[in-house]
């Protein structure tokens, strides 16, 4: 994905169980916003219902340039606690094919759960089906194969069931 304006995806850490409400309010400002979301299924004592949450509690990804003007307009959103960065008050890129990767999984949606960061591991890619080309790290839990997306600058990832006949080696 190439951006003729230097736009990149930076993480923004918010303030925990506000992540809806800092969505709507920085998309109402006119910041590219992206939230994954996955739905489960809550039980109450009367009732079932569906309800949305966040994949990553606490996280979003906005994007904007690296200008000065573009990061201020997002810390002043109310709710906004500070951008993700390896270096204190130095926000860090996203790399673009991991939103992408990870746009691609929530609008799948299959079954998603988040997963503790993980940076070692054998690198693989989905051979077929509607996740064809998402990459990730394959791993074994309870005897089933999941791909894991690691997201870098969160320090966390995302889990898929998989088969281990469905992706080839990168």
């Amino acid at each position: 994905m190439e951006f003729s304006n230097g736009a990149h995806w930076y993480a923004v850490y918010v303030r925990s169980r506000h992540e809806f409400k800092i969505f709507n309010r920085l998309t109402e400002s006119g910041i590219e916003t992206f939230l994954p979301v996955v739905e489960r299924l809550s039980r109450w004592k009367d009732r079932k219902k569906l309800v949305s949450f966040p994949l990553f509690a606490g996280y979003l990804f906005v994007h904007i340039s690296k200008d000065y003007n573009d990061i201020l307009s997002v810390l002043k959103t109310h709710g906004v606690v500070r951008f993700l960065g390896i270096v204190p008050g130095e926000p860090e890129p996203v790399p673009d094919e991991q939103i992408a990767y990870l746009k691609k999984l929530v609008e799948s949606k299959e079954s998603l759960d988040p997963y503790p960061y993980l940076k070692e591991g054998q690198s693989v890619r989905i051979k077929r089906g509607p996740l064809t080309g998402v990459e990730g790290i394959l791993v074994e839990r309870a005897g089933k194969h999941l791909l894991v997306l690691s997201v870098d600058i969160l320090r966390q990832g995302v889990s898929l069931k998989i088969e281990a006949s469905e992706v080839e080696r990168v």
